[in-house]
């Protein structure tokens, strides 16, 4: 009878620990987080080439594992009718750098910042650095010219560290970074200095200097003479050309004699 009360009393514990464990657990546990959805932002469906304008159909939302996206779109119509700067791949979330501001229009105009100017000059297959006047390198502008105190050729320097955002009609550099034959450049510029090229470019040939896109000191340096090349003599200072009213000749004497003769009259005339 002992033993059965004792094997009683031990399955009455082991079953009052086991509720009492059980208990314990659902109390403190924690149930699992459920996974965080991934965000999304607007990507495109297909290939995009700069200058093209976004449209509905070409907009599509992407899931992004990289967390948060500076820069990204959460809608689509956010980006109707926006400009691309930047090549775009199918599937690559879009951001506000890729884009051309707002109703800043199309073609060149949506890469031409706030303040600043786009200028073409016109250049040559050896003037334009043998076609390495590619877009979004940084060029010096120099004028060859004469003056009315210096008869002699001058160069001076009258632009640097100019982008160039367009040669010719292409405003994307060569993916292989081929050089490119144009004969026309245009230079992104401040609205003072596009008056000074304009003005240079009327007054001589103008020069491209191709420099380092890392290189923006700015060099104070005087005009450069045709006399500091030290083999090469100046030409003459051309003679000054004095205008020379022109006098109408002198008028000789003219002697008039009338003669009458008979009732006949005759008039002569001598010098």
């Amino acid at each position: 009878m002992t033993a059965r009360r004792l094997l009683g009393a031990l399955l009455l514990a082991l079953v009052g620990s086991g509720l009492f464990t059980f208990w314990l657990s659902q109390r403190f546990s924690k149930p699992a987080a459920a996974a965080a959805p991934k965000p999304q932002y607007v990507a495109s469906v297909h290939p995009v080439d700069p200058g093209e304008i976004l449209v509905k159909t070409n907009l599509m939302l992407v899931d992004w594992s990289g967390g948060k996206l500076d820069g990204g779109f959460a809608k689509p119509e956010d980006l109707v009718g926006r400009t691309v700067l930047y090549p775009l791949s199918a599937g690559e979330p879009i951001i506000e750098r890729h884009l051309a501001a707002a109703g800043s229009g199309l073609g060149l105009s949506t890469k031409i910042p706030d303040g600043m100017r786009a200028i073409s000059l016109k250049t040559d297959q050896v003037v334009g650095v043998a076609g390495f006047l590619l877009p979004g390198t940084h060029v010096d502008v120099l004028v060859t010219f004469r003056t009315t105190d210096q008869p002699n050729q001058v160069t001076s320097t009258v632009l640097q560290d100019a982008q160039v955002i367009a040669a010719g009609q292409k405003t994307q550099p060569d993916p292989e970074g081929k050089p490119t034959t144009v004969d026309v450049v245009t230079l992104l510029v401040k609205p003072n200095d596009a008056e000074r090229v304009t003005l240079a470019s009327a007054q001589g040939t103008v020069h491209f200097v191709l420099r380092n896109g890392s290189d923006h000191v700015q060099v104070d340096d005087k005009p450069a003479e045709l006399s500091e090349l030290g083999a090469v003599k100046p030409l003459a200072p051309r003679g000054k050309i004095h205008k020379i009213d022109a006098k109408p000749a002198p008028v000789a004497n003219v002697y008039t004699i009338q003669t009458v003769a008979g009732g006949k009259q005759t008039t002569e005339s001598f010098q």
